[in-house]
C-alpha cells in the first residue's frame, strides 16, 4: 500500500498540485507548432534543393546555384542541431526582436530541408534513366517531365523516408528547451525545480512523445496504404 501511495503522491505534486499539467500543455502546444511548421519549411527547402541539384544533373546549368545547395546539405549534416539552434539565437537573431518560436521553426526547418533534400534526390535517382530518356523523346521539358513522370514515382518510393524524418523532427524539438522554448522537455524540468523529482516529469514527457510517435506512424501507414492502392 506504501508503494502505491507514493506513486499517486508523485503523480499528484507533479501533473495535478498547483495546475501543474498545464505546462505539459504548453509544452505540448510548443512542441506541435514547432514541429508542424519545421516539416512544412523542411519540405519545401528540401525540394528545392532537390530540384537545383538534379536540374543540374540533368542540364548542367545554374551550376552557382547547384553548389550553393550541395553546400548547405554538407554545412547542416555536418554539424549538431542544437549548435545551428545556439547560433541561429545567440548570433544571427541576437540583435532583432523575433520570437523565439520563430528562430525555432526556423532551425529545425533549415536543419529538416537538408535531409529532406537528399530524400527526394535518391527518390528522383531510383527511377530508372529510361524514363527520362523517353521524356525527352516524347519532346517534354524539364518541368513536364518532373511533373508527369518523376515525381508520382519518386514520392510513393520516398513517403516511408519522410515520415521517419517527421517522427525525428518531433523529437529534436527536445532541445528547444536551450534557448527557453517551454517544449515538453522544458516543461518537465520545469516541474522538477519545484518538486525535486525529475522521474515523474520525465516518464510523462516520455509517454507524450510516445504517443505522438505511434499515432503519426498510423498515420502514416494509412496514407501509405491509400497511395498504394492508386499506383
Amino acid at each position: 500500500m506504501d508503494f502505491f501511495r507514493n506513486i499517486y503522491e508523485n503523480f499528484y505534486k507533479t501533473f495535478i498540485y498547483d495546475d501543474r499539467y498545464l505546462y505539459f500543455l504548453e509544452g505540448l502546444k510548443y512542441t506541435l507548432i514547432i514541429a508542424f511548421f519545421s516539416a512544412l519549411l523542411g519540405i519545401l527547402i528540401g525540394s528545392i534543393v532537390a530540384l537545383i541539384r538534379d536540374y543540374y544533373k540533368e542540364n548542367k546549368r545554374i551550376k552557382l546555384l547547384k553548389k550553393v545547395a550541395d553546400i548547405y546539405v554538407y554545412i547542416v549534416r555536418g554539424t549538431p542541431t542544437l549548435l545551428q539552434l545556439m547560433i541561429l539565437y545567440y548570433v544571427v537573431f541576437k540583435s532583432i526582436d523575433i520570437p523565439i518560436v520563430v528562430v525555432g521553426i526556423l532551425t529545425f526547418g533549415i536543419n529538416s530541408g537538408a535531409y529532406v533534400a537528399e530524400i527526394i534526390r535518391a527518390g528522383f535517382e531510383s527511377v530508372g534513366e529510361g524514363q527520362r530518356e523517353a521524356s525527352r523523346t516524347l519532346g517534354l521539358k524539364y518541368g513536364q517531365m518532373m511533373h508527369y513522370i518523376i515525381f508520382p514515382q519518386a514520392i510513393q518510393k520516398i513517403f516511408p523516408a519522410l515520415g521517419n524524418e517527421a517522427i525525428t523532427l518531433l523529437k529534436e524539438t527536445s532541445i528547444a528547451g536551450y534557448i527557453g522554448i517551454v517544449e515538453l522537455i522544458k516543461a518537465s524540468d520545469i516541474i522538477s525545480s519545484r518538486t525535486y523529482d525529475y522521474f515523474f516529469p520525465l516518464v510523462i514527457s516520455a509517454l507524450i512523445y510516445l504517443f505522438l510517435t505511434f499515432l503519426m506512424t498510423k498515420i502514416m501507414k494509412v496514407v501509405e496504404r491509400r497511395m498504394n492502392k492508386y499506383v
